[in-house]
């Protein structure tokens, strides 16, 4: 990982924050897509677990970084399943990172405008937003579904700055995807934040180049001071 690097809030107007892996620990949705939901759908397509994993594995891979990869709705169709009920099943593990309300919180009160800008489904969101109560600790939440384009893609960073009053050279966007990271650096978002471990359970990760935040606590402390 890069050496960890507190951003400037001096020089700071708005935070883009991603949700999953970023806000809430991603533990929840590595359960569910690959373990929750491969079980589960095996059971309702009355398939042998291990082929139904397999059968999703090759689904994932070949969608991953596209829009549809997030889609619920593209899920339910393909798969002939609930998603939204499949995941309301183990929403007991929806769970905030530590520090995450106290540090936007915090960021509020110094005149920082907080916006989760996350790839995640409006019924995804809807979800864990009910199991979390985010949306009070923030100004606005943004998916891209809302833009039909992922955050991969520069069309989303387009839509986003048509849609949002934000000058990119006073933004700090806080994201556990690098892909994300890369695309929002060539839109020209000045600050850029990855998360040293986004599942809470899993390992730390390679964040090369971008800087690795371990903990929102640093930057409450950061804001407090």
């Amino acid at each position: 990982m890069a050496e960890f690097r507190s951003p400037d809030f001096n020089r700071i107007d708005t935070i883009l924050l991603d949700m999953d892996g970023t806000l809430l620990d991603l533990h929840f949705d590595n359960h569910f897509w690959l373990h929750h939901l491969p079980r589960r759908y095996g059971e309702i397509a009355g398939l042998p677990e291990a082929q139904a994993r397999k059968r999703l594995h090759d689904k994932y891979q070949s969608l991953q970084g596209t829009l549809n990869w997030y889609c619920l709705d593209y899920w339910c169709k393909e798969l002939a399943v609930d998603i939204v009920a499949l995941k309301q099943e183990v929403a007991h593990l929806i769970d905030v990172h530590p520090f995450v309300r106290e540090f936007l919180d915090a960021a509020g009160e110094a005149g920082k405008r907080r916006v989760i800008v996350t790839n995640a489904h409006r019924a995804s969101v809807n979800l864990k937003i009910a199991h979390t109560a985010l949306d009070e600790h923030v100004d606005k939440i943004i998916s891209s579904h809302d833009y039909q384009n992922p955050k991969e893609d520069a069309a989303f960073w387009e839509s986003l700055s048509r849609n949002e009053r934000f000058d990119p050279t006073r933004t700090l966007l806080i994201d556990d995807n690098l892909h994300v990271l890369d695309a929002a650096g060539r839109y020209g978002i000045d600050q850029l934040l990855a998360i040293a471990r986004p599942d809470s359970r899993g390992v730390l990760m390679q964040t090369d180049p971008y800087p690795a935040l371990d903990s929102f606590e640093t930057l409450y402390r950061q804001l407090r001071r």
